[in-house]
């Protein structure tokens, strides 16, 4: 792959017809949501539900600013509102009663009828979050407005990467973090990701397409994976976007990467 091609792939989402960052936006927004009836069923039954697995594991990771009383937690992307429930728990656990002292977390996206999902969900049970729509490249916030910002399977969809993660630097407090959990192409020839490898780009456009009704948005989901930048990669630009204490760890073969920096 040529420098160019390789600087294109960093920029951020080409969904196929795109040509600039408003219409990738554009097409990312129709698309998810089309798909918005269907979205967390086709979630939980694509990834056998491990899905639930992986953002319990990203709110254990952040359990140190989870369990300050007064932490303020954005989670962004947030779709129907799945991760940003798996924080309110493990925080609801580290603070029990404490939680009502000054911190809360608030879920972002800019995918209405996704909103919708997530605040229908947040009346079923106890909970300490608030939903609110927001373009994650064009945040609505101050300066310094929080301890936390997490994005699960929501960043590669952005239009432009770099800008995104400096706005979340933007409105990160001096010393906050930020989480981003992904796909990725997986890192091992075995036997285990060489099957996976072929369910992600054979059998799960198949059911997406068939389940949702939606067959672009799950011919988009393997595209969009192969495109994005590898852990190296996308580590090497959040440092550069005012990030230090970079790191990466993977899951699921590879396939999963979580991701977190501390702002500088």
């Amino acid at each position: 792959m040529s420098g160019t091609q390789k600087q294109s792939l960093l920029t951020g989402t080409q969904p196929r017809g795109a040509r600039n960052e408003r219409e990738a936006a554009a097409h990312v927004r129709d698309m998810f949501s089309r798909i918005a009836p269907r979205y967390d069923l086709l979630n939980h039954l694509l990834s056998f539900s491990l899905d639930h697995v992986w953002r319990r594991r990203t709110a254990r990771t952040f359990l140190h600013i989870l369990g300050r009383p007064q932490a303020r937690i954005l989670d962004l992307c947030c779709g129907t509102g799945d991760l940003t429930f798996a924080l309110d728990r493990a925080r609801a656990s580290a603070l029990g009663e404490a939680r009502s002292t000054g911190g809360w977390i608030l879920g972002c996206d800019f995918v209405e009828p996704m909103l919708t999902r997530a605040c229908k969900k947040s009346q079923t049970g106890p909970r300490s979050v608030l939903f609110a729509a927001a373009d994650a490249l064009h945040l609505p916030f101050p300066d310094a407005s929080f301890d936390l910002i997490t994005t699960a399977f929501g960043f590669r969809n952005l239009a432009n990467y770099e800008n995104g993660l400096r706005e979340f630097a933007r409105v990160l407090k001096r010393g906050g973090e930020v989480g981003i959990l992904e796909f990725s192409e997986p890192n091992s020839s075995g036997l285990m990701a060489s099957l996976f490898r072929f369910y992600f780009k054979n059998i799960l456009p198949r059911i997406g397409a068939a389940v949702s009704g939606n067959r672009e948005a799950y011919a988009y989901l393997p595209n969009s994976v192969f495109k994005f930048p590898s852990p190296i990669e996308l580590s090497a630009l959040v440092e550069k976007c005012g990030f230090s204490e970079v790191g990466f760890t993977r899951w699921n073969f590879g396939s999963v990467i979580l991701h977190w920096a501390k702002r500088i």
